[in-house]
């Protein structure tokens, strides 16, 4: 077993939770925010569906400019969010997929103007920026849709949407 297979197996299951909450985002709230310093409901929930290949390209490059993610475009419409996670999930899969354990092992760097800001190896990078991040992003994106009155999915059980007794 190589090094990424745990890894691959856990972003799998979670990428089925994390779909689950973008399947539920309403298209008319895209542009609602729950404070003026925040994201959009839109905005988040495309961070989280577009920052799956963006990381896991990020780590084939060393040392990688920091200042080159995404544009922070929000789609017209919530569906086409869903559409993104899931091919960016289906590329991620197949580069981490790809990768040796002596790769994983490498130290990588990410850089603004050209000094290193963060240095780990690959597979610390994965673990911190791919997988706890996004986590991090999707408990956001609950609380938003909770304030949003949106009914959500089961994450690690039911929720009091689902359970009468909660």
């Amino acid at each position: 077993m190589k090094a990424i297979d745990p890894m691959l197996m856990e972003f799998e299951q979670e990428s089925a939770t994390t779909r689950r909450l973008l399947e539920r985002v309403p298209t008319e709230k895209l542009g609602w925010r729950p404070h003026p310093k925040a994201r959009s409901l839109g905005e988040l929930a495309n961070h989280i569906a577009s920052s799956q290949k963006r990381v896991a390209a990020a780590i084939q490059t060393t040392p990688y400019d920091l200042g080159s993610g995404g544009d922070g475009s929000v789609p017209a419409n919530a569906a086409d969010i869903v559409t993104t996670f899931d091919s960016n999930v289906a590329d991620a899969k197949g580069m981490l997929a790809g990768m040796s354990d002596a790769d994983l092992m490498s130290v990588w760097e990410g850089q603004v103007g050209g000094h290193t800001v963060f240095s780990a190896p690959k597979i610390g990078v994965i673990r911190a920026i791919l997988l706890n991040h996004t986590y991090h992003h999707r408990g956001q994106l609950s609380t938003y849709l909770r304030q949003l009155d949106v009914t959500l999915p089961s994450v690690y059980g039911p929720t009091a949407d689902e359970n009468p007794f909660m």
